[in-house]
């Protein structure tokens, strides 16, 4: 047994035994989004179309990654329509900006991986960037879409008569704690995933103009941006949309209360 097979099936033991039925569904989640992924990989390969296969498997990741790993349905839906109008926000920001960074292609690090390789695939790297970006905007977009759902949902259900200003406040405290640690995993997983890369810069003695120019760096810069932003989003808009619909859920039961009343 290999050892990424002997720490899947940890997390899964794992993911079991502390998550319970949510678990088990969390891990179900990550195999689906992974295959997913591949599929993406396949069949953009075959040449179809980028545009096309990004708008239809960004909703596909969502669901499988908000509603198998959530149980409480509120929570999945508003998560899920928070993250696809944040998505759709970001998207085109990241459009606009892929377009003047010019950085999508290979940089002159791949040079020697891929001596004797064709460099020339027959698709455009511009929109395989596109998607790339977007892809990787997603996880943290849903992750703090759930995280601020289900924090106002069980403040809602532990005091039910919060008025919806209330709630929008508390929301927005539970949003400084989650836009802190979401931000540091960020920027920390980027630092982590570049550090063989900022020593290649260093002992190479690349200069800071050529740092912030090469391709490798501004991709992976820019898509911590966008998933900042992404994150700054979310925040108040899964809190308004869960407020707003827990104050809609009040009125109308309020209102067949009084309703009721009435008829008796």
């Amino acid at each position: 047994m290999s050892s990424l097979g002997a720490l899947i099936i940890v997390l899964a033991i794992l993911m079991t035994i502390i998550g319970g039925e949510t678990g088990i569904r969390s891990f179900f989640s990550v195999l689906i989004n992974s295959l997913l992924l591949v599929l993406v990989a396949m069949l953009i390969s075959w040449g179809l179309s980028i545009s096309i296969i990004t708008a239809i498997f960004v909703p596909l990741k969502l669901v499988t990654i908000i509603f198998l790993g959530t149980h409480d349905y509120t929570v999945a839906k508003n998560s899920f329509y928070a993250s696809l109008i944040v998505l759709s926000l970001v998207s085109v920001l990241i459009l606009g900006i892929q377009y003047l960074a010019q950085a999508a292609g290979l940089g002159p690090e791949a040079g020697e991986i891929l001596l004797g390789h064709s460099q020339m695939p027959g698709i455009s790297y511009g929109q395989i960037a596109v998607t790339v970006a977007i892809f990787s905007v997603l996880g943290a977009v849903a992750e703090a879409a759930v995280s601020m759902s289900s924090g106002i949902l069980e403040l809602k259900k532990a005091k039910p008569d919060i008025t919806e200003e209330q709630l929008m406040k508390s929301g927005a405290a539970i949003g400084y704690d989650v836009l802190g640690t979401a931000m540091n995993t960020i920027i920390y997983g980027m630092f982590g995933s570049f550090l063989s890369l900022f020593l290649w810069y260093y002992r190479l003695h690349y200069s800071f103009s050529e740092v912030i120019n090469d391709k490798l760096f501004v991709n992976e810069a820019l898509i911590i941006m966008y998933s900042l932003l992404g994150v700054l989003l979310t925040v108040p808009l899964a809190t308004f949309l869960l407020a707003k619909g827990m104050s809609r859920q009040s009125e109308a039961k309020n209102g067949n209360e009084k309703t009721r009343d009435q008829e008796l």
